[in-house]
């Protein structure tokens, strides 16, 4: 196993980390993701756990609270030897008042969330999403007192727009607030938005990433092709979240599945290998539904990709320049570069 500092913190967390969104046994939009019992759930953990993985993750959104659950009795007494990541923003259940980012929906959520995990602490507790009633300065208010009391070690975020995060980090930074150190995001070969503010953005406040759907979905398994669009009835056949151009996905799977069969890697491990190559990826965060995919998965860290195969793949995927990324580089001073020597 690999490992990395989370952010700018003394925290060491694997470098890949093992979600438990597919734990559960639940109906609705997301029925399709949670199908993963019990017995199965700590099978995988286990061997994540010998495989050196010490990185979990879950939310108290997935599977109304049995995701939370089931990660916890799998840990069992090996809670202590992990970092555990849980989230709140997401509804676990109708009533008004749980949902969003509230002082009283923040901190009530994770007191529920430390019951269902069976632990006294979070290690980082992210907020989930963007919650346009309630205002950043109460939401970061509620995570300070939950890291006064010692029921939460560590903040971060998801799914935000460089700017928020950046006007709750300046919150942070003039309230005293223990500031955020890590964000989830989704990034994969075929969903590189974020390298547009971000990327940079992290690294310049000392934010670690973790991407989140790292294969898009299943799409970057190879499972899904011209000749079986539907890939075997899998679950993006039912409900397609993600946005992604079929026709340039089949030809990327093509390029990656060509990479893979110099190494004997499978799509899917090429697709986790790009993002490991990333420096300022800290842990890629993958999940898994049966045993099978978890050892396909964590196979990808005896993938290192040649710097040209990076290159081929970045420039097949590489997102168009946004304003005012073009302009800043097109006007960039020549005589200072060349005299710095960049």
């Amino acid at each position: 196993m690999q490992y990395s500092r989370l952010g700018n913190t003394g925290l060491i967390v694997s470098r890949l980390s093992f979600g438990a969104m597919t734990f559960g046994d639940g109906t609705g939009a997301l029925g399709y993701i949670w199908k993963t019992g019990q017995a199965e759930a700590s099978n995988m953990v286990s061997r994540a756990l010998a495989s050196g993985i010490n990185f979990f993750d879950t939310a108290n959104s997935y599977c109304a609270g049995q995701s939370e659950i089931m990660l916890g009795k799998a840990l069992g007494t090996r809670r202590k030897d992990v970092v555990v990541a849980t989230k709140v923003g997401f509804r676990a259940d109708d009533g008004l008042l749980h949902g969003g980012l509230s002082y009283a929906n923040v901190v009530s959520s994770a007191e529920d969330s430390l019951r269902r995990l069976s632990t006294d602490h979070i290690d980082l507790l992210y907020i989930h999403r963007y919650d346009p009633w309630t205002p950043f300065e109460e939401t970061a208010r509620a995570l300070e007192n939950l890291i006064q009391r010692g029921m939460v070690r560590y903040v971060g975020y998801c799914n935000l727009h460089a700017w928020q995060a950046a006007k709750i980090v300046g919150i942070q930074q003039r309230m005293g607030h223990s500031p955020f150190v890590a964000a989830q995001m989704y990034y994969s070969l075929i969903g590189r938005d974020i390298e547009h503010e971000i990327v940079a953005f992290n690294q310049d406040a000392g934010i670690g990433l973790i991407p989140w759907s790292p294969l898009a979905g299943g799409f970057l398994t190879g499972r899904y092709t011209r000749q079986d669009p539907a890939g075997g009835k899998g679950r993006n056949s039912e409900f397609e979240f993600l946005p992604n151009d079929r026709e340039r996905l089949y030809d990327l799977v093509d390029q990656m599945r060509s990479i893979g069969a110099k190494r004997n890697a499978t799509v899917a491990q090429v697709a986790l290998a790009w993002l490991l190559a990333k420096p300022y990826v800290t842990s890629v965060l993958f999940g898994a539904s049966k045993t099978t995919q978890f050892d396909d998965n964590i196979g990808a860290l005896n993938v290192a990709l040649t710097a040209e195969e990076v290159a081929a793949l970045d420039a097949a995927t590489a997102p168009a320049q946004q304003y005012p990324a073009w302009f800043q580089e097109r006007t960039r001073d020549g005589i200072t570069a060349r005299a710095l020597g960049q």
